[in-house]
């Protein structure tokens, strides 16, 4: 199964598949593409997203962006994949409607897993089934009813990523802190590298910063600015071909051996020992 909506004036797709392994590459648009993976089998799924081994359980979702690289182990079972673009919809247009788009979609935080409980399977199969009756519909409406649609699955989505995700001891305007926080970093990180920076942007003081992730997460807003440049380190280094001293450079570092002492680190290998360590796993 396999749908997919696509405005070819405007540039902007939406599309659902039962197999989002085999089917990622065959809609209109390939790059630039959000998904949110559900895994609807009896047993977990085995992935491997940014270089790291991941483990998707029954009934959990997670969303992926056009900046994560995702792998498959063979004989995986297959998943249910939406996926979009920006020109379909946008999630920071929507921001007010659809919170915490920085820990849902774009977060420097660890993945979002979200579990669909027994209570909630039924609502979700429900918008499943919905969904796939619009695709079915082709008429002048259709692409505003499946706007609607997957706003709607966001919206559930960012319900579970609220209770599942986020302490309770936070309220909306703390939460909102910190989802800000993590969209800058995702925006900014290659030239800002410092709290107060960002804190600046918040108009709030570095401390304030420190003490809400500090509730929320055992990583400090440092440590959050670092390992997204880390990631980012680590995809160029194993998507790319480019050099050590030019994956640094892209980085804001001059100067190589600063960079592959701050890589060092934070990750426990050097980059040329990453690069190779992980072009040998992957064969």
């Amino acid at each position: 199964m396999r749908f997919e909506y696509y405005n070819a004036q405007m540039g902007s797709i939406v599309g659902l598949t039962d197999n989002y392994r085999v089917d990622r590459n065959l809609f209109s648009v390939k790059k630039s593409m959000v998904s949110m993976l559900w895994n609807r089998n009896a047993e977990p799924v085995k992935l491997v997203i940014d270089s790291e081994p991941f483990l998707l359980l029954p009934n959990q979702i997670v969303t992926l962006t056009y900046l994560q690289n995702i792998g498959f182990g063979m004989g995986c079972p297959p998943l249910h994949g939406f996926v979009f673009n920006r020109e379909f919809y946008c999630i920071l247009d929507h921001d007010e409607e659809v919170s915490c788009n920085g820990i849902l979609f774009f977060g420097t935080q660890d993945l979002p897993i979200l579990t669909i409980s027994q209570i909630e399977q039924p609502k979700f199969n429900v918008l499943l089934q919905v969904f796939i009756d619009e695709f079915e519909t082709p008429d002048k409406i259709q692409g505003e009813m499946l706007q609607m649609m997957l706003k709607r699955f966001i919206i559930k989505c960012v319900r579970l990523a609220k209770d599942q995700l986020i302490s309770k001891k936070l309220n909306n305007k703390q939460i909102d802190i910190i989802r800000k926080f993590n969209v800058l970093v995702d925006t900014h990180f290659k030239e800002k590298r410092h709290v107060k920076e960002y804190a600046d942007l918040l108009f709030k003081s570095p401390k304030t910063i420190s003490n809400l992730f500090g509730i929320y997460n055992q990583q400090s807003p440092q440590q959050i600015i670092h390992n997204r440049l880390v990631l980012e380190a680590k995809r160029l280094l194993l998507y790319t071909d480019k050099s050590i001293s030019e994956v640094g450079f892209d980085l804001g570092y001059e100067d190589p051996a600063y960079f592959s002492r701050f890589f060092k680190k934070n990750t426990g290998k050097s980059p040329k020992e990453f690069k190779v360590s992980l072009t040998t796993a992957l064969g």
